[in-house]
C-alpha cells in the first residue's frame, strides 16, 4: 500500500534536522515523520510530502541507575536500549512485545504491551524535546507544556519531531512461565482472579483460536509469573536472538493457505506452550519476542493488523457477537488473535483505554488489489461496529478503514485533538493521510 513522496531525509545531526523543518516551511512542504513505518495505510506518510527517516537519530544519551531513567534519542529502537541497560540488571517498563520498533514512533502511537502492572507507553515517560511546527525545539512534560504532552504522545507525528525521550524503567527479573488452555467464557474471570490478584504475576498473554476447529472458543493463557528464587537470574540474562524461524515460518505459511493449515497452526501453537510450561525467561528477554518468522512477501497478498480493546466484564458476549459477525465471511483470512490485557488510562488525548480493557491483536492475510481491500474494509468495520456496541475501541496505527463516524464514537475527544492540531500547525507543516482522512 504505497504512497510516494517528493523526497526522504534523515540526518543523526539536531541542527541538521531542525534546518529540514525549517526549510520546508520556507518551500511548503508537507513533512511525515516516520521510524520503523509499521503504522500502515498512510498514518506516518502523505503524498508528495518529505519524509523524515528518524532512524540514524539514534544514540543513548544518558542513563541514571539511581533514578532508573534512560534519556534516548527518538531514533533509537527497544533493542539499542536494552543492549544497553541489560549489563546494569535494569529493564523496559513498557514497549511492544517485539522490540524493533523506535521510541519515536511508538510515543506516537503510545503502544502497550504484555506487562499488567505497567500499561501505556505514556505512563513511564519522563519528559521529551519536540522540534515544532515553527522550528522552535521545546522541553515537554507533565509540568512543562503539558497540553502538547498528551496530544504528542499518541499524536501519529501531527505536532512535530520527537527528539529525545526520558523514560523510567525497571529491575530486571526472572520469570517463571505457566500456561493453561481454557474456554474463552472463563477467559474474563480467570484474569480477574489468578492473574491480577496475584503480585507475583508480571506479564500476561493470551491466545484465541482462529482455527475452524474451535473458532473463537478455544484459548490458552502465558502467564509471567516473579520466580520464587531468582539467584540464577544471570543464566537467563544473556539477551537472546532468534534462531528457530523455519518452522513457526512453515506453519503460519500453511495457515495462509487453508482451513486444514489454521487447524494444524493452532495445534502446533499450543504444543509450543505446553513445552515453555515451566520454563525461565529475563523480563528483557520476555520483552523481545520473535518477529522474523512472521515476515511476508506476496505479489498480490499483503498482512496487516487490527486490534480491538474491549471492557474485562464484556468480553464473553464480545467473543460470541463476533463469532456471529464473521462466519460466513468465507473470504476473510484472519491468521491469529493474541489477547493482552491494558488498565484504563485516559492521559493521551486519544486514549484507547477507556476503561480496563482486553486488546485483541488479529493478524488478516488479504489481497492488496482494490477489489479486496475494500472486501477486507467492509468486515472490519462490521467487526469495529460489534466492538464499539460493547463500549469498546480500536487502535488506530493501521489502515483507514473505520469511518469517521466510528473513529469519533472509539475516541471521544477527536474533534479536541484535531483542533489542537490547527492550534500548533496552522499551517499542516506535519501531515499524514490519518489525519487527511479523518479530519475534513
Amino acid at each position: 500500500m504505497p504512497v510516494k513522496m517528493k523526497a526522504v531525509k534523515s540526518d543523526d545531526d539536531e541542527k541538521k534536522i531542525r534546518q529540514i523543518v525549517l526549510d520546508a516551511n520556507i518551500n511548503h512542504d508537507p513533512i511525515s515523520i516516520a521510524g520503523m513505518q509499521h503504522s500502515q495505510g498512510g498514518q506516518t506518510l502523505y503524498p508528495n510530502g518529505i519524509l523524515l527517516d528518524m532512524k540514524p537519530y539514534n544514540k543513548i544519551l544518558k542513563l541514571d541507575e539511581n533514578k532508573k531513567q534512560i534519556t534516548v534519542q527518538s531514533g533509537a529502537t527497544w533493542a539499542d536500549i536494552q543492549k544497553f541497560i541489560n549489563p546494569y540488571g535494569l529493564a523496559l517498563k513498557v514497549s511492544q512485545s517485539q522490540n524493533i520498533f523506535t521510541v519515536g514512533g511508538s510515543l506516537s502511537v503510545n503502544v502497550h504491551g504484555r506487562d499488567i502492572r505497567h500499561h501505556a507507553l505514556i505512563e513511564t515517560i519522563e519528559s521529551f524535546r519536540l522540534l515544532n511546527a515553527q522550528g522552535e525545539i521545546i522541553t515537554v512534560s507533565r509540568d512543562a507544556n503539558s497540553e502538547l504532552f498528551h496530544a504528542v504522545i499518541g499524536g501519529y507525528g501531527l505536532f512535530g519531531v520527537i527528539l529525545d525521550v526520558t523514560l523510567h524503567l525497571t529491575d530486571d527479573e526472572l520469570y517463571q512461565i505457566q500456561t493453561k488452555s481454557l474456554a474463552y467464557d472463563e477467559y474474563s474471570s480467570y484474569v480477574a482472579k489468578d492473574v491480577l490478584q496475584n503480585n507475583n504475576v508480571k506479564m500476561h498473554l493470551a491466545r484465541i483460536s482462529v482455527a475452524p476447529n474451535s473458532f473463537l472458543k478455544e484459548m490458552y493463557v502465558t502467564d509471567y509469573y516473579k520466580a520464587d528464587d531468582s539467584s540464577h537470574w544471570e543464566n537467563y540474562s544473556t539477551l537472546k536472538r532468534e534462531t528457530i524461524i523455519a518452522i513457526p515460518k512453515f506453519f503460519l505459511g500453511l495457515s495462509r493457505l487453508n482451513d486444514w493449515g489454521k487447524n494444524m497452526f493452532w495445534t502446533t501453537q499450543e504444543t509450543y506452550n505446553d513445552k515453555i510450561n515451566g520454563s525461565y525467561i529475563s523480563r528483557n528477554n520476555a520483552m523481545r519476542s520473535d518477529s522474523t518468522f512472521m515476515e511476508y512477501d506476496s505479489s498480490n497478498k499483503t498482512e496487516m493488523l487490527q486490534e480491538y480493546f474491549v471492557p474485562v466484564d464484556q468480553f464473553t458476549a464480545y467473543i460470541d457477537d463476533l463469532r456471529e459477525t464473521l462466519k460466513d465471511e468465507k473470504n476473510f483470512n484472519l491468521l491469529n488473535i493474541t489477547v493482552r490485557y491494558v488498565e484504563k488510562n485516559e492521559e493521551a488525548i486519544m486514549s484507547y483505554a477507556k476503561d480496563d480493557m482486553f486488546a485483541l491483536v488479529m493478524l488478516i492475510n488479504q489481497g492488496s488489489n482494490k477489489e479486496s481491500i475494500e472486501e477486507t474494509g467492509r468486515v472490519i468495520r462490521n467487526m469495529i461496529d460489534v466492538t464499539l456496541d460493547h463500549n469498546g475501541s480500536y487502535y488506530l496505527p493501521y489502515y483507514n478503514y473505520p469511518t469517521k463516524e466510528q473513529l469519533e464514537k472509539a475516541y471521544p475527544h477527536t474533534k479536541e485533538f484535531f483542533k489542537m492540531k490547527e492550534i500548533y500547525d496552522p499551517n499542516g507543516r506535519f501531515m499524514n493521510l490519518f489525519y487527511e482522512v479523518y479530519h475534513k
